[in-house]
């Protein structure tokens, strides 16, 4: 498996197809966060934007290796294995991408209350933070698996339901990716920070479910 990740990161890494995602994640945060602002307001924010960024990875890594190749490492390690590193390659950008922001975001901004009236414990808010990033990080992923190849081939289709099941993720009752938020925002607003414990359990069991649905079907549907 160490040398299926491998194989994937370079493949990633060497396409430059991680750019535009990239890109679109600091210009997002570049616009709407701002130095000074309340860390859990900026924290939300930058947990949310990178659910679909943490999907388009997704589409990039399974549909970036070649079908000679795929069927290559497919006959060699098996097609749900084979899979399953390119996923987890996808999620492991995604989480290093988010990482690296939250602490960026959460140094920059002020440790306050939305009113600027009340303090917050600054690594407090940045271990909520990390949580809430963490989760939308796995859903992402979790659409991402479940709107490509092998459930979806046609980008026609696939893109649209992409960014509606993102869209869907950020923002119905009940979604962890929406509670995670939720809790950030409250929390801003009381001067509390929230633990999103509940909302990474139920990330990490749909992540989980997505992932074995995506892995199993690329046993039976060919490239």
């Amino acid at each position: 498996m160490t040398a299926l990740l491998r194989y994937q990161t370079a493949l990633l890494l060497r396409s430059q197809r991680w750019l535009p995602p990239f890109i679109l994640y600091a210009a997002f945060l570049a616009i709407g966060v701002q130095s000074g602002q309340p860390v859990l307001d900026s924290l939300g924010c930058t947990a949310a934007a990178l659910l679909p960024v943490a999907a388009w990875l997704v589409r990039v890594c399974a549909s970036g290796e070649p079908p000679a190749a795929r069927a290559c490492a497919a006959a060699a390690v098996g097609p749900a294995r084979a899979h399953l590193a390119c996923l987890s390659v996808a999620l492991g950008a995604a989480v290093v991408l988010g990482v690296t922001a939250t602490l960026v975001v959460t140094v920059i901004s002020d440790p306050t209350s939305t009113d600027h009236h009340r303090r917050v414990p600054w690594a407090a808010a940045g271990g909520a933070g990390l949580l809430a990033t963490l989760v939308c990080a796995l859903l992402g992923t979790a659409v991402g698996a479940l709107t490509t190849w092998p459930l979806l081939r046609s980008p026609g289709r696939a893109v649209p339901a992409m960014l509606l099941a993102a869209l869907l993720a950020l923002v119905l009752t009940g979604s962890p990716a929406h509670a995670a938020l939720t809790g950030l925002i409250t929390g801003s607003r009381t001067g509390t920070v929230p633990v999103p414990l509940l909302p990474l359990t139920g990330a990490v069991l749909l992540t989980a479910g997505a992932l074995a649905v995506a892995c199993a079907l690329t046993s039976r549907r060919s490239p």
